[in-house]
């Protein structure tokens, strides 16, 4: 059988429920860690990790004692100007950088994004939030993470670690911008 026959398969690692759970185990994570929600900024990375910021958010806010507004824990963070692939891909159309009213300076920063595979993405993150300010920490939670690092990064809040084969192709799809919430690897069975 030559390599063009070889089918595609794709299976489901996560579903909506589990997604859910995760977030939900994340969520109290980075209440622990943080102690509380004083100076707590969510910078979602675009696309995805963006409406995961919300719902971590939504979920932090239900959890903390008082009243607290997720609206306030939120934020989103472009990075398409920091890559280092800007000239070997496709043409990113920019997002707006969106801070809190409170802004990052001397804050807890939680990045936020879907998948951590080569770590380019989040160093991409680190020179953008360098930018906004100077946050007190910055702390990194990611949906999956599926290995092969090519930069020494590291998630403190991961919701799925899946193994994975450099072949292999991880895609979430959340209800914000697909019409349905899931995690799945697609490859060669």
């Amino acid at each position: 059988m030559n390599e063009s026959s070889v089918p595609d398969v794709s299976r489901t690692v996560l579903t909506g429920d589990d997604i859910d759970r995760v977030l939900t185990r994340v969520a109290f994570e980075i209440i622990e860690a943080n102690k509380g929600t004083n100076d707590l900024v969510l910078l979602g990375i675009p696309s995805r990790g963006f409406p995961l910021a919300q719902r971590l958010a939504q979920r932090i806010a239900a959890s903390a004692p008082g009243d607290v507004d997720p609206a306030t824990l939120i934020g989103q963070l472009d990075i398409t100007m920091y890559r280092d692939d800007l000239r070997h891909s496709t043409t990113r159309t920019p997002s707006p950088t969106r801070l809190p009213a409170g802004g990052i300076d001397g804050k807890v920063v939680v990045l936020v994004d879907d998948v951590l595979y080569s770590g380019r993405t989040i160093r991409a993150a680190l020179d953008a939030l360098a930018d906004w300010g100077r946050p007190r920490i910055v702390r990194l939670a990611v949906l999956v993470d599926r290995g092969h690092r090519e930069l020494p990064i590291r998630a403190d809040h991961v919701g799925k670690n899946l193994p994975t084969a450099k072949s292999e192709k991880v895609r979430v799809h959340l209800e914000e911008l697909d019409g349905k919430n899931e995690v799945i690897i697609e490859g060669a069975a």
